[in-house]
């Protein structure tokens, strides 16, 4: 598969990579043996990011990624993250952050980071301190990459002025748009991207149904994109979108793909299935190359994004 530069301290990526939270829960009932299968599986195809959080199942996401790349570890990117505690609050002390990268190392049963992400800014924590944190960890050699994830452009400057950010991470799709406006920064600091959620948490991979369709603790249950008036909004052009894929001969969800492989040269989706075959599907859409009239096509389907805003309680406000 193609690489990808993902900023400019020198990490380098597959064109797409594989995002894990689904593995432990959060859309519904997950098997630990069925994830291990799917990790592999994007690996045997050529996938070098995985993507994971300590708060994906509190630890249990990362033994399960620790042990299904245990044969090729030193092959691939592994990324993680830090900053949110068990009840869903912000903890991004360096003290928090230091005790996070060592259970993650654990978890994971390696010897070092790879991409060490703060998962979402702390407003009680300032930026400076935490780059520090991480700034300690690569020189003690316990991580290689910072990251920031869902943070806005003078956060990542001030960030990036203590130790140089790699990567920032943000859910970005046919759905979600909004980040776009973060693009010029950076460009101007070197900073790549990677795209979660890039199949629109499901939405477009045809199989959608309404909000009340899914078990209790799915995330879509919640969403306001899934809720009655925006889900059949949102349904019309996520079906419309997906006869213009059949006209092409491939799946809505690689059509999905293929588009944000042409918005950034440095950006990476790392669409997450636990099914094995989905996951051949996905790193397909790699292969896909889009023209202009296609663009201009998809563009005219969803030119702004879903209806909904991404969270029950409302988008973040970046800053």
């Amino acid at each position: 598969m193609r690489q990808r530069h993902l900023g400019s301290q020198g990490l380098t990526s597959s064109a797409m990579g594989y995002g894990s939270m689904g593995i432990t829960g959060f859309y519904g009932p997950s098997d630990r043996q069925e994830g291990i299968a799917a990790v592999r599986r994007a690996y045997e195809l050529g996938v070098t990011l995985f993507d994971t959080a300590e708060m994906y199942g509190w630890g249990e996401n990362e033994k399960v990624i620790g042990a299904a790349v245990a044969g090729f570890r030193d092959e691939v990117v592994l990324a993680t993250k830090f900053g949110i505690t068990p009840t869903f609050g912000q903890d991004s002390r360096p003290e928090h952050i230091r005790e996070v990268a060592d259970n993650s190392l654990r978890n994971l049963g390696v010897e070092h980071l790879d991409l060490f992400y703060q998962h979402r800014p702390d407003p009680d924590v300032p930026i400076e301190d935490v780059a520090g944190a991480v700034k300690e960890l690569i020189q003690a050699g316990k991580v290689r990459y910072f990251g920031l994830s869902e943070a806005g452009p003078d956060t990542i400057r001030r960030a990036h002025a203590v130790q140089s950010v790699s990567v920032l991470q943000t859910e970005y799709s046919l759905f979600a748009r909004q980040v776009e406006a973060i693009f010029p920064t950076l460009d101007e600091l070197g900073i790549g991207f990677v795209a979660y959620s890039p199949l629109g948490r499901g939405f477009l991979t045809g199989a959608a149904r309404p909000a009340s369709a899914y078990p209790e603790g799915d995330i879509r249950r919640t969403d306001p994109r899934w809720q009655p008036g925006n889900f059949e909004a949102n349904a019309r052009a996520a079906d419309r979108l997906a006869e213009f894929a059949a006209m092409k001969g491939i799946a809505v969800s690689q059509l999905a793909l293929a588009w944000l492989l042409t918005r950034r040269n440095d950006l990476v989706p790392i669409p997450g299935s636990r099914n094995a075959a989905r996951v051949a599907e996905n790193v397909a859409a790699a292969g896909i190359i889009l023209d202009q009239a296609d663009i201009d096509h998809i563009h005219r389907i969803l030119p702004d994004g879903a209806r909904g805003e991404r969270y029950a309680h409302g988008s973040p406000v970046w800053t």
